[in-house]
């Protein structure tokens, strides 16, 4: 049997943890730029806001419901989501990180009669120790079990947060009280499709053959899926944390950006990302992509943007921060055109190899050993004391064009002087 734990509306929860207040009362967390809605409390729903809907569409039902509004707030909620994924690891032999709020767990050696026992202690123990509520959903397969978990999260009250998808008649009871397009895999041009041919639920998919599948969903993948719904595992569990083989960075600026100096240093703070992310899986890139996007629309309803990006071949594979930024910086030059409105910018690395097998050339110039004890330092202060607490000179000091937070809570687990107060 497989599970897969939810967190529930997580970063509206991890803003509640930390105002209590806030509990039981509708809220909202904004995207980047506080541009659009991507987290709401069951409150914030039940008056009717809509997931992925334009902050300024709702910003009068969002102030006549007196509904609380967060921007988005990453370091908070990836410490947070650590913290749940890390109680989850102490009570399963096997967590796989689905995404920030999400994990798969193998729950085999648990006994069919103690599975509903189990789920529910673990859930309460990673609420008790994290504060996170949480949803389970258990199941033979994956897909099952997204069913079961979507299920339990729609009537909380009833389930109590979990539902476990055992038997064959749970299974199909579970199948047909859900829309097709609800089911793990299926996309909305698939749903479309799919009830053009009176396939409404996900009982109506579990019943075609593979024959039809492979046909119409995609080949092996849709084969996949109708064997899942079924009961037979086909996705398996990942083991370990699989190295990336493409690592990038990018952003919205908070606002149009027209000087180079400012991309520049844009740029040098995605190149300190993407290297730090290169150094956490012990990896060195090749190759250094840098892309602009522009907008030079002409009224507030026109919105035509333009990508362009330049590459860099490497004379060896590194993953040193001011290297990957010396070679970057040349390419925003090469890119940049001015009078330009630029809207964003990215950095791409490819060409991925272990750090321990990196191949010098012959005619570069010699990389000394104090390079990688740098990096270890600047890192270990960082991480461990406060993000970019040191930073390379090309960042610059004062960043005006990153993206705008207007409404964001303090970093409560992550910076000594931003702690919450008990009183």
């Amino acid at each position: 049997m497989k599970a897969i734990v939810d967190c529930n509306c997580f970063y509206a929860a991890c803003e509640r943890l930390f105002q209590p207040s806030l509990h039981g009362k509708p809220v909202v967390v904004l995207s980047n730029n506080d541009g659009c809605i991507v987290s709401r409390s069951d409150e914030a729903k039940a008056l009717g806001i809509k997931m992925a809907g334009p902050y300024y569409q709702h910003k009068k039902e969002i102030e006549e419901n007196n509904i609380a509004v967060f921007s988005s707030n990453y370091y908070l909620y990836g410490d947070m989501s650590w913290r749940v994924m890390e109680t989850l690891r102490r009570h399963s032999p096997h967590v796989e990180v689905y995404s920030v709020d999400e994990s798969f767990l193998d729950l085999t050696g648990i006994a069919e009669n103690k599975l509903l026992e189990y789920s529910f202690f673990l859930k309460q123990t990673t609420e008790m120790w994290t504060g996170i509520p949480v949803s389970i959903g258990v199941a033979p397969t994956k897909v099952l079990s997204k069913v079961a978990n979507k299920l339990a999260k729609k009537d909380k009250a009833g389930t109590k947060g979990v539902m476990i998808l055992h038997t064959p008649e749970q299974q199909k009871k579970a199948l047909q009280n859900i829309a097709i397009e609800e089911i793990w895999g299926v996309g909305s041009a698939s749903a479309k499709k799919l009830r053009m041919h009176n396939i409404n639920t996900g009982w109506d998919l579990r019943n075609m053959g593979a024959g039809w599948a492979r046909k119409n969903l995609g080949g092996v993948v849709g084969v996949r899926l109708i064997k899942e719904l079924r009961g037979e595992s086909c996705i398996e569990m990942k083991t370990a944390l699989e190295t990336k083989k493409i690592i990038g960075t990018s952003r919205m600026f908070g606002k149009p950006v027209y000087e180079l100096k400012e991309i520049k240093e844009a740029v040098a703070t995605y190149v300190t990302r993407v290297a730090e992310k290169l150094r956490r899986q012990k990896s060195a890139a090749t190759t250094i992509t840098v892309f602009l996007v522009t907008n030079n629309y002409s009224n507030a309803y026109e919105y035509k943007p333009a990508r362009s990006s330049l590459y860099s071949i490497l004379l060896f594979a590194t993953s040193a921060t001011n290297l990957l930024i010396a070679h970057a910086m040349p390419l925003v030059e090469g890119l940049y055109k001015e009078g330009n409105k630029y809207i964003k910018a990215g950095v791409i690395v490819n060409d991925i190899v272990p750090e321990d097998a990196i191949q010098f050339n012959l005619f570069a110039k010699v990389v000394h050993s104090n390079e990688k004890v740098l990096m270890e330092t600047i890192d270990n202060i960082n991480f461990g004391i406060r993000n970019d607490l040191l930073k390379f000179a090309s960042l610059g000091t004062k960043t005006g064009w990153n993206m705008r937070q207007d409404k964001k809570s303090q970093l409560y687990t992550t910076r000594w002087e931003e702690l919450v107060n008990v009183r």
